[in-house]
């Protein structure tokens, strides 16, 4: 046996060094399909250590085919894993984002325990992904908004994909993957589908030079749902969010439910970013877009909620998609 995974067994931690050596392996076929899949159920019993997945996140870093774009981006995803099959907000939320003159470099994949991935949406809906950096560049440049789909950046995991897949619960990739984006954003919104996972990140991002906030609707979501109050994490603080910020009452999960297909979920996009979403679906895209264009911008959260909403309403979001997808053909 692999004395990799017999140190696993038992129970000790890796220094970073050695977790990074580990996914390194990992990328290099070292362990069979059966080693890996050990691997990936061992953590969902016994959680990274901060310097685990430091080595695991700089090992990817270090795999991944870079970007280097010419001004500062943001990213915005989340985890995944919250079991909520809600739908797309995050991607919605980094158009409207766009839309607002936010530069959004946007790190997403298809779905391994959810529904539809923000990939699985945006390739349903007509846009081709490209590693091309002069293509990358030129969307957002012209539309404010760049798509990296992960495959493309870490051909080194390709083998990886469909051994998650097979498993269909959570991974630590799942918790890699808002970390990994290759081009390094300066700003970063992250959703994590609990308070135990955002004290964490809040720990992995401090050892970087992201400004960023960690987002966590209390009663298990991993983005702001409206169905709760949000617990958010920054380098130098965590705090409560009222939902009441953005809205009076708090929506129902039935209102922010994605559909059970990806086309499905796929119609749901298309409607809210033409405009013709309901009330919830606006307010739940508004309210995660506005914390993205306050960070960015600096600007007072009630000052970029209106932003956000004159994005979503005046069709500046759909017209940066509609854009990116005829620059990407």
């Amino acid at each position: 046996m692999n004395k990799c995974i017999e140190k696993l067994q038992n129970t000790a931690s890796f220094s970073q060094y050695e977790a990074h050596q580990l996914m390194l392996d990992i990328a290099s076929n070292v362990f069979s399909e059966a080693e890996i899949k050990s691997i990936l159920l061992f953590y969902n019993k016994r959680f990274p250590t901060v310097e685990e997945f430091l080595g695991f996140r700089k090992a990817l870093l270090e795999l991944s085919i870079p970007i280097v774009f010419d001004v500062p981006v943001m990213d915005m995803c989340g985890t995944g894993g919250d079991g909520k099959n809600t739908f797309n907000i995050s991607t919605l939320a980094a158009f409207v984002c766009a839309g607002a003159g936010v530069k959004v470099a946007k790190h997403g994949n298809y779905a391994f325990s959810s529904v539809s991935g923000s990939s699985n949406v945006l390739e349903l809906l007509g846009i081709k992904f490209t590693n091309k950096e002069i293509l990358l560049k030129k969307g957002l440049e012209d539309t404010n908004i760049a798509i990296l789909h992960a495959p493309f950046f870490h051909p080194a995991l390709k083998a990886i994909g469909p051994i998650r897949q097979s498993l269909g619960v959570r991974t630590f990739f799942n918790l890699l993957g808002p970390l990994v984006n290759p081009c390094k954003p300066k700003f970063q919104i992250t959703g994590v589908y609990n308070a135990e996972i955002g004290q964490f990140y809040q720990q992995i991002l401090q050892n970087s030079d992201s400004e960023f906030n960690i987002l966590h609707a209390q009663d298990g979501y991993d983005e702001i749902s409206l169905t709760s109050n949000i617990d958010v994490w920054t380098a130098s603080e965590n705090y409560e969010l009222p939902f009441t910020q953005f809205v009076k009452k708090a929506f129902l999960f039935e209102d922010i439910e994605g559909g059970e297909t990806k086309e499905a979920a796929a119609k749901i996009f298309l409607e809210i970013i033409q405009g013709n979403g309901t009330k919830a679906q606006n307010e739940v895209c508004i309210a995660n877009a506005a914390m993205g264009i306050s960070l960015y911008k600096k600007i007072p959260l009630k000052e970029a909620i209106n932003e956000a909403r004159i994005s979503l309403k005046d069709g500046k979001a759909f017209e940066s998609f509609q854009n990116l997808k005829s620059i990407y053909q």
